[in-house]
């Protein structure tokens, strides 16, 4: 059979995804194509692998096994659990401060010694993940951007947040998540009121609100395919690199969680890394520009993967 001659391929492309750098990682900037192109701008996604800030009842068990935590305490120490992320083969290190509302003042004051004296020690770009609680995130986000101990990638900001969040990342130039309700004119939206309020349009992420498997496999591969066309197509607004938190919508799934199926289910270590696995192979056939994982193994697979 003939080579197949890719210069039938190289119709005009109007705009590429815009690249972004963070501590010599580079996010996006691929151009539609790319991926089946024979030169050196392939399209190569990032795996980050996140952490709790506090291991608590709702963290799944059979990651406390991976982990080695062995109760709420946990065995590890918090160095400890960073030093494993920090030595995974992940790209990034992201960690999820999921503080409650109570006590929420003296928390943060913690929360900035951890910024010191553990994140400090880590070397892969980090991403620096809020509550998901809006009390909790207008005073925890702008901690995270004026204590982080380095440029940091800051998630996330939203339409209910974003005017208050906004100003800290842009002073401290750290790279921003904006979530937005899968939706593409939401999503553009809220870039454009953040980039009106002092946030650089290349520093921002595209976080469309969902992990792969969370809101049904249809919805999640559909809306990135649509932001994508829509940046290749020209649109400034919308030409981000996307990010997906893969993880924390993939354990929120009982087939991920939950080993009281019958047998014909099969292993459940096996399916719950699968679970996790399936989601973020699909979004970033999408064209999820960073992935982002709970389980090692998981991580090992993608990169192995990609």
């Amino acid at each position: 059979m003939d080579k197949l001659d890719l210069s039938l391929l190289d119709w005009p492309v109007k705009e590429n995804i815009r690249q972004i750098e963070i501590s010599g990682l580079k996010i996006g900037g691929n151009k539609a194509l790319s991926f089946m192109k024979e030169n050196n701008n392939r399209f190569k996604p990032v795996v980050a692998i996140e952490i709790p800030y506090i291991v608590d009842s709702s963290y799944p068990e059979i990651l406390r096994k991976e982990w080695g935590i062995c109760d709420e305490s946990g065995c590890c120490t918090e160095e400890d659990f960073c030093k494993k992320a920090q030595d995974s083969c992940a790209d990034i290190v992201s960690v999820k401060f999921n503080l409650t509302e109570e006590n929420v003042d003296k928390k943060i004051e913690e929360v900035k010694s951890f910024l010191k004296n553990v994140l400090s020690k880590i070397t892969k770009p980090l991403i620096l993940r809020g509550a998901n609680n809006d009390a909790v995130d207008l005073k925890l986000l702008p901690v995270l951007a004026e204590f982080a101990p380095k440029e940091c990638i800051i998630s996330f900001a939203q339409d209910t947040t974003y005017e208050k969040i906004v100003p800290y990342t842009a002073k401290y130039n750290h790279i921003l998540v904006l979530r937005s309700p899968i939706d593409i004119n939401l999503a553009k939206e809220l870039n454009i009121l953040s980039i009106d309020k002092g946030q650089n349009a290349d520093r921002i992420l595209i976080d469309p609100d969902m992990g792969g498997l969370g809101y049904g496999l249809d919805y999640g591969y559909s809306i990135i395919e649509k932001i994508k066309q829509a940046a290749f197509d020209g649109d400034k607004m919308l030409n981000m690199p996307v990010i997906a938190f893969i993880g924390e919508e993939s354990y929120r799934a009982k087939e991920a969680k939950s080993d009281t199926f019958s047998k014909n289910w099969g292993s459940f270590d096996e399916r719950a890394v699968m679970w996790e696995i399936s989601g973020a192979s699909a979004m970033i056939s999408a064209g999820a520009d960073i992935v982002v994982l709970w389980n090692p193994k998981s991580v090992q697979v993608i990169k192995g993967l990609l």
